[in-house]
């Protein structure tokens, strides 16, 4: 991975969000109040912006800038989650210009770690941990086979994780207050993680 790659999957990304901006809108209105798909789409396309007209070379200060960007427009609970897990990835990344698949990895990973200890949140709480930790573990565990393979994987694992919240009882957030009714109820937030592997996925698919 190299800043170029990143400029280009944020592309994608931004693109699937805003493909699916009413969608997840929908989603969150179940449980939530309803702003998540603007939140999203408007947050990405920010960092998209941001990366068309930067520089910047070094991975780790560029995640750090993506994350200072995405959080300016997205003031949601979501978007403050997500610029956490980019300031983690940028802390494993500094100093780095060019990263191999594993390096990724790990600095994804490093990303939820960033994420879990400053929201508490862990897998099988109903949230986007549960698409994107299945996702990354399919990455390091397949890093080996090259990204094409590797990301596809993430992926599908992101998918089946972001379906598995249908079953689970949320427990942060305004979702936690609907308790056992949110029982039976995808997670907006889940699905957001499984775009993202989607987007990335296919950009790699592209290349």
């Amino acid at each position: 991975m190299n800043a170029q790659d990143v400029k280009e999957a944020c592309k994608f990304i931004s693109n699937i969000m805003t493909e699916n901006k009413n969608y997840l809108i929908q989603l969150d209105q179940q449980n939530g109040d309803g702003d998540l798909g603007i939140s999203m789409s408007e947050g990405y396309k920010a960092v998209s912006d941001f990366l068309n007209n930067s520089n910047e070379t070094d991975l780790g200060k560029m995640f750090m800038q993506m994350s200072m960007s995405f959080n300016e427009k997205a003031p949601s609970s979501l978007g403050t989650i997500t610029s956490i897990g980019m300031m983690g990835i940028s802390k494993a990344l500094k100093g780095k210009t060019v990263t191999t698949l594993e390096e990724t990895a790990a600095a994804f990973k490093a990303g939820i770690e960033e994420i879990s200890a400053k929201c508490g949140s862990k897998i099988g709480e109903k949230t986007i941990l549960d698409a994107l930790i299945p996702a990354i573990d399919e990455l390091e565990k397949y890093a080996i086979d090259g990204e094409k393979t590797a990301f596809a994987s993430a992926a599908a694992a992101a998918a089946q994780g972001s379906e598995k919240t249908k079953n689970m009882r949320a427990v942060h957030g305004r979702a936690a207050y609907y308790a056992e009714k949110s029982i039976g109820v995808l997670d907006g937030g889940s699905v957001v993680g499984k775009l993202i592997f989607e987007a990335i996925s296919n950009y790699c698919q592209s290349k």
